[in-house]
């Protein structure tokens, strides 16, 4: 599950020191995946590049960019575009091998992000008979309202070529709305199975923002539970078939307040 660079590079390389979370919702990836109880697909553009590896293949500077859509699936074969979350950051990988590790793994890892989120509702969200936002009048911030982050996230993982479990954790320095606690955890688990195929588990502990309160009054279990097929075994590298169950707070900063469930089924690819 881990890249191990033989010599040093100092040239953008998508073969990253630090392979993505196969079932966080927010790493960079690009991923067509509608829903499959509702009438929405996520779509997802972009990728982390690291610009960076040393010779010893023990370290690695990188950044990251992504978009997190959210579309509507109407007649005609069209999209509107509800909301979109764009992301943006730098980040530090290291990796070490363990010797005589008395776990099953072989590998022990690390990789530390800075980055800014905005999000912002687009023309699916708006009313253009009405000429205004759906939901305006309902909406506990108003519509428009501006969501951005920057945050630090650090992630630490024990792996081997057919398990990998990590620890990680993300702290908000500056946030908009304010008022929300500015600590949340996360814990994974992915495990390689028969038939180029794996299984994979994403748990974040997120703060509840209260929309009456308007600040932060408890935390919440997130789970993004996915299974896929990866396309390796017939020629097709880095691209997977993927079914989310996701139930938890929202990934999208416009919802940043609201509990969803919801079961994904689509195409993810990790360049």
């Amino acid at each position: 599950m881990m890249a191990t660079p033989s010599a040093a590079s100092a040239k953008p390389t998508l073969d990253t020191m630090f392979s993505p979370l196969l079932a966080d919702p927010l790493e960079p990836r690009i991923a067509v995946m509608p829903w499959l109880d509702k009438d929405y697909l996520q779509l997802d553009i972009g990728s982390s590049a690291d610009l960076y590896q040393n010779e010893e293949g023990n370290f690695a500077f990188g950044i990251d960019f992504a978009t997190y859509s959210l579309l509507q699936r109407s007649s005609n074969f069209k999209f509107p575009v509800d909301t979109i979350d764009y992301l943006f950051g730098v980040n530090f990988s290291w990796q070490k091998e363990l010797e005589q590790c008395q776990l099953p793994f072989d590998t022990l890892s690390a990789r530390v992000r800075l980055s800014h989120i905005s999000a912002h509702f687009e023309d699916g969200h708006y009313d253009e008979d009405a000429g205004a936002w759906i939901g305006a009048d309902t909406h506990p911030l108003g519509i428009p309202f501006t969501y951005s982050r920057e945050f630090l996230n650090m992630v630490v993982a024990l792996s081997s070529d057919d398990l990998r479990a990590y620890l990680g954790y993300q702290f908000l320095w500056h946030t908009i709305p304010d008022n929300i606690n500015r600590h949340s955890f996360q814990a994974g688990l992915e495990v390689n199975t028969p038939g180029n195929t794996y299984l994979a588990a994403d748990f974040k502990l997120l703060p509840v923002w209260d929309v009456t309160k308007k600040e932060t009054d408890t935390f919440r279990g997130t789970w993004n539970l996915q299974a896929g097929w990866k396309l390796d075994a017939i020629g097709v590298e880095h691209v997977r078939i993927a079914c989310n169950h996701f139930t938890g707070m929202s990934r999208h900063g416009m919802y940043f307040f609201d509990d969803e469930s919801y079961t994904t089924l689509g195409v993810i690819v990790d360049l």
